[in-house]
């Protein structure tokens, strides 16, 4: 009987193993944890737009306004598939204002004329569904302004991704304050434009889903975009391993609705 038992026990563990998910699905299922690739300084016909617009991942990219190619990229980015954002110029602690580029929003300007710069800068870039900082150390540190910035969010239906330019930010605070919907960078892969840097964000990155479960990264075209295309396409396989590429609008959860306590009246 002993020998019966065991010899049981050995077939019912071995058809739990034959039922598992991993042997159901495939040992190739894509695992749960999931990557955000957010493009910035669309809009000006830079370096990379093209590559990085045909990647076959989602991409989400981030738009400037009032660009000569603004919505031509935008439109470009619907079309394929991908989240398209409001790539809005903000005062750094250090650079000049000319590097912001039009419609800036700056710190030095009044309340009426920051909600107005927010409101233009959504219209002149189709398909929005979210926002997020070009630059801006100083401007996301500073409560006035940003409070105004999502607001405009807020009335907008746009999502907030803060680029987290520094760790001085008061956007998480404010968002959830006001009801924006708000995510936030974690890997910069381009800020220093070399090959063996952007190889180096790619490996953090790979390190980084390794023990989270959700990764944004954030690339940009122009001086590096090439490059980081490139890098991109070469890294999606391997990321693929370890993670799903989805929208950054996937990692909004949606906030249930607000129960009627009126009883109707």
């Amino acid at each position: 009987m002993k020998k019966v038992f065991i010899a049981r026990t050995l077939a019912f563990c071995l058809l739990l193993t034959v039922l598992s998910p991993a042997n159901l699905h495939g040992a190739s299922e894509v695992p749960s944890r999931k990557v955000a690739i957010v493009i910035d300084d669309l809009g000006n016909d830079m370096l990379g737009t093209e590559e990085i617009l045909n990647l076959d991942i989602p991409i989400t990219v981030a738009i400037m306004p009032f660009l000569p190619t603004t919505k031509r990229d935008a439109k470009w980015a619907k079309e394929k598939g991908h989240d398209v954002f409001v790539h809005l110029p903000m005062e750094p602690n250090r650079g000049k204002k000319s590097w912001l580029g039009p419609g800036a929003i700056t710190t030095d300007l009044s309340d009426e004329e920051i909600r107005n710069r927010v409101h233009a800068a959504i219209d002149d870039v189709p398909h929005a569904i979210g926002m997020n900082n070009h630059m801006g150390s100083k401007v996301t540190a500073e409560p006035r302004v940003m409070r105004i910035v999502l607001e405009v969010c807020k009335e907008r239906n746009l999502i907030y991704l803060d680029s987290k330019t520094t760790h001085k930010s008061v956007i998480p605070e404010l968002a959830k304050e006001i009801g924006v919907p708000v995510i936030e960078n974690h890997i910069f892969l381009d800020d220093i434009y070399q090959v063996s840097h952007i190889s180096k964000q790619f490996r953090i990155l790979l390190k980084h889903i390794q023990h989270h479960p959700e990764c944004i990264a954030i690339g940009h075209v122009g001086p590096p975009g090439k490059k980081t295309a490139a890098l991109l396409k070469e890294n999606i396989p391997i990321i693929q391993k370890e993670a799903e590429f989805v929208l950054a609008s996937d990692f909004v959860i949606p906030q249930p609705p607000l129960l009627n306590m009126s009883g109707g009246k």
